[in-house]
């Protein structure tokens, strides 16, 4: 973990958790800075996944909001100049497809030279070999790779659009880009991660299996959240364990029932391509943004009045996001 514990990093993490427990007592008061942040390099993805916002075109990125498709350069140097003593993760993210964004290996880079331990999630369709390279020697922590199917058909039932043999090259890719001079480096952690799908059930044990022949260090595996689900889901897996929905008494499905109370928006925040400061990843449409980062500060904006009143709400789940949430 290349992440530097600094004493302003610490103090800011003591502060984070005596808040939130704090917060259990039924006192919402924030003085702290964010622990991690969530960045949106792109806003669009190449694929058109059935329960996937972006894939489903549910948000309407012809409107002004996102006509900035990538985020840029000031948007992100804004935003690391905010959180480099205090937070210790950055999680390169959110809702587009971030290899998609030209300046990534730059940001990871200069993040990584910021003391921060560094993630990206990808579908890997744009993975090249140089780009695998450009990520490695970036100094990137952890690459997840989203691969929910062994063969063409499985992994096609949801990653619509994209190519099975693209991801398990780039897999490959990364893997080699990981050796220099006979010598193996240990970033970035390859993560392999699989939905928990009815269309890919069949093959849970094989991923088991194979993942580490494929080039993955680690496998993760992931219930899926799925949209019109009251009436059951062809995606649904037949175990129910395996779930995040159960069947009422009624026939209707249900989402299981979750303990109150949310860490996550006393911890981070996630920073749209424009700048919107959201209170999580759930916030899809960014109907609960805080903000805007190159209007205020990032602490401002976290420690402000709209901010916990969210969190107050959100101790609750009653916003609507919080009731999608499955964490």
């Amino acid at each position: 973990m290349s992440v530097v514990l600094t004493r302003s990093r610490v103090s800011n993490a003591l502060r984070c958790y005596a808040s939130y427990a704090l917060s259990r007592l039924g006192l919402v008061r924030i003085s702290h800075a964010p622990m991690f942040v969530s960045v949106e390099p792109a806003n669009i993805c190449q694929l058109r996944c059935p329960a996937c916002p972006v894939g489903m075109r549910h948000l309407d990125i012809s409107t002004s909001r996102d006509l900035e498709r990538f985020m840029s350069l000031d948007i992100w140097h804004r935003t690391l100049s905010e959180i480099r003593k205090t937070a210790f993760v950055v999680q390169f993210y959110f809702q587009g497809e971030p290899l998609l964004n030209k300046d990534l290996p730059l940001m990871i880079r200069e993040a990584h030279e910021a003391g921060l331990y560094t993630i990206v999630s990808t579908n890997a369709q744009a993975l090249t070999e140089n780009l695998a390279t450009q990520l490695v020697n970036a100094g990137l922590d952890r690459i997840i790779i989203s691969m929910d199917g062994l063969t063409e058909q499985s992994y096609n039932a949801y990653r619509v659009g994209g190519s099975l043999d693209k991801t398990q090259a780039a897999l490959s890719y990364l893997k080699n880009s990981k050796s220099r001079d006979h010598e193996i480096t240990k970033s970035p952690i390859i993560e392999l991660q699989v939905l928990r799908l009815k269309t890919n059930e069949h093959e849970w044990s094989d991923f088991k299996r194979v993942y580490k022949s494929l080039g993955a260090d680690q496998l993760t595996f992931k219930t899926a959240q799925l949209y019109d689900y009251q009436n059951g889901h062809p995606l649904m897996p037949s175990n129910p364990r395996y779930s995040r929905y159960i069947q009422g008494t009624d026939g209707h499905y249900h989402r299981r029932p979750l303990s109150k109370g949310c860490f996550r928006v006393w911890s981070g925040v996630v920073i749209t391509t424009t700048g919107d400061v959201l209170p999580c990843c759930y916030d899809k449409a960014h109907d609960y943004a805080y903000g805007n980062i190159m209007n205020s500060s990032l602490r401002d904006l976290f420690c402000s009045d709209k901010a916990n009143i969210f969190r107050r709400a959100a101790m609750q789940q009653t916003p609507q996001i919080c009731q999608e949430c499955y964490k």
